[in-house]
């Protein structure tokens, strides 16, 4: 007698779990043994019954498919519950920069004495002193 797989099926959607011989798997090269887990019919029974649960998800405007198991029921009314536990976060303050003023309002440095001291004749006085 060959050596036999096993096709794991879908609880989901109602496809018994059975022996297969291996040429029956698709090759799936991720895996380690190179061979897919379920045989080429339930695969592609499989993928018929994910399309037809998304278009009647689509036709109820988002809900959730109608073939369920209860394990996925619970992990979706947990994601649902702990989505809506989550806290909205308080949107950033916007960050405004003042309004530039005119140049000609800042007031120009009177002269002074102290300014005539550093009149290019006192430096050269003082570098020619050093």
């Amino acid at each position: 007698m060959t050596d036999m797989r096993k096709c794991i099926g879908s609880a989901k959607f109602g496809i018994e779990a059975h022996e297969a011989p291996p040429e029956d798997f698709p090759v799936q090269p991720s895996r380690k043994d190179g061979l897919g887990t379920m045989c080429r019919t339930h695969w592609r029974e499989y993928v018929r019954a994910l399309g037809r649960a998304r278009s009647a998800a689509k036709a109820q405007a988002g809900a959730e498919p109608t073939v369920q198991s209860e394990a996925a029921a619970r992990v979706a009314t947990k994601r649902a519950a702990r989505v809506a536990a989550v806290k909205p976060r308080k949107p950033e303050p916007i960050r405004t920069r003042p309004a530039r003023t005119r140049k000609s309002q800042f007031a120009l440095p009177d002269p002074t004495p102290a300014h005539d001291a550093l009149a290019p004749e006192a430096n050269v006085a003082e570098a020619s002193s050093e």
